[in-house]
């Protein structure tokens, strides 16, 4: 599969050339303040499979799992492009807006439930995690 995409103002473009090893709907509070106020939709790939062209920024900061977490975003037009955290750096986390195509990508669960607001809109069909799931590619992840 190969999946391309960018920013708003595409000085941010990207290529991936695997296939996401899970995506998620996240709720947790840092995904609430990116997403203005609804969560986020992140797919996870392989990190090598991910190739960016343009200028990124970065912000670093603690998640609500504890996590080192590194947001990078295009300065220029702030669009938030992707994720990577310190425990699991041969992971990157696409937001799935950025896609030139989101058909071609849908969660597979929600996660941080338990951090929702009573108001946010939770697909059903979706398995429901509270809080952070384990890593993609396990047995024990929803969805597989």
């Amino acid at each position: 599969m190969e999946l391309t995409g960018g920013c708003l103002c595409k000085a941010v473009r990207y290529r991936i050339s695997g296939s996401p090893l899970t995506a998620r709907a996240c709720w947790c509070r840092m995904c609430q303040q990116i997403g203005a106020g609804s969560g986020t939709v992140n797919a996870m790939f392989q990190t090598a499979e991910v190739a960016v062209e343009g200028e990124l920024c970065e912000y670093r900061t603690v998640a609500d799992s504890g996590n080192v977490m590194y947001w990078r975003f295009c300065p220029r037009c702030g669009t938030h492009v992707l994720a990577t955290s310190e425990p699991r750096p041969q992971f990157t986390a696409i937001r799935v807006g950025t896609l030139d195509d989101p058909e071609r990508v849908r969660p597979l669960a929600t996660i941080w439930t338990s951090a929702a607001p009573s108001w946010a809109a939770i697909d059903p069909a979706l398995p429901r995690i509270e809080q952070q799931p384990p890593p993609p590619g396990t047995a024990a992840e929803p969805g597989r």
